[in-house]
């Protein structure tokens, strides 16, 4: 039995997830509960672990995974399965009882290079090769592709260096969105989008980074993020 805020934060990361492929932050956790300091949302965080709802990920800053759900939030009879997934090593094939219905509704994308999660880096263009994710984290009408993250900027949004993210292709975005950003023409970054006025900014996800703010007609909208795949 969870109590009311278990229930209220599980169901706010759920819906984070599920709309950004990336948890919230512990501020925004904070700010969604009400609550005056973060050591409440680290307890009830602790709680929601040890009661199997998710799981915290080793040797990550602030990366958590929603591993299931109660009813009341549409868990087990709705067939929830989470939406940031553990990836499998190649050359270390899972045994059969492993393997998800989803899996057999696998779509291949394919995986256009890198993408910088830090300073900008030259534009994406060539496919490196293809990766399988679940059908159910396309997300929305066009096409998907992926990339691989380099860089730490985008930490406190749960992406990490080394992960894949899933994408989805589009021109336009919602402040708050986190896309890829084509700079000037020749430079490709994943951040956090923001329009004010005339100028967009382009927000990191770690203190170690500032904004970067561009003219409108400096940046386009390449994609949105709707999804994550890290491998272990």
């Amino acid at each position: 039995m969870l109590t009311k805020k278990q229930l209220d934060l599980l169901e706010f990361i759920h819906k984070r997830v599920q709309r950004d492929g990336v948890p919230p932050s512990f501020d925004e956790m904070k700010e969604a509960l009400d609550l005056r300091s973060k050591s409440g949302i680290h307890r009830l965080i602790t709680a929601l672990e040890e009661r199997g709802f998710i799981r915290r990920l080793a040797h990550r800053a602030r990366a958590i995974e929603v591993v299931r759900l109660p009813e009341a939030l549409g868990g087990a009879a709705s067939g929830f399965t989470p939406k940031v997934i553990d990836g499998d090593r190649p050359d270390v094939p899972p045994p059969p009882s492993a393997l998800s219905v989803e899996a057999a509704h696998a779509v291949e994308l394919p995986v256009m290079g890198r993408i910088a999660a830090g300073v900008p880096i030259s534009a994406i263009s060539e496919v490196s090769h293809s990766v399988a994710v679940p059908g159910q984290m396309l997300s929305g009408q066009g096409d998907h592709y992926a990339l691989e993250v380099k860089g730490d900027s985008m930490i406190d949004a749960g992406i990490n260096d080394g992960d894949v993210v899933v994408i989805r292709e589009t021109s336009a975005a919602d402040n708050g969105d986190i896309v890829v950003a084509l700079v000037e023409d020749h430079e490709a970054t994943l951040k956090r989008y923001m329009r004010r006025g005339d100028t967009i900014a382009l927000e990191a996800a770690n203190p170690a980074y500032e904004t970067r703010v561009f003219p409108v007609g400096h940046v386009k909208v390449q994609g949105k993020l709707v999804g994550l795949i890290r491998t272990y």
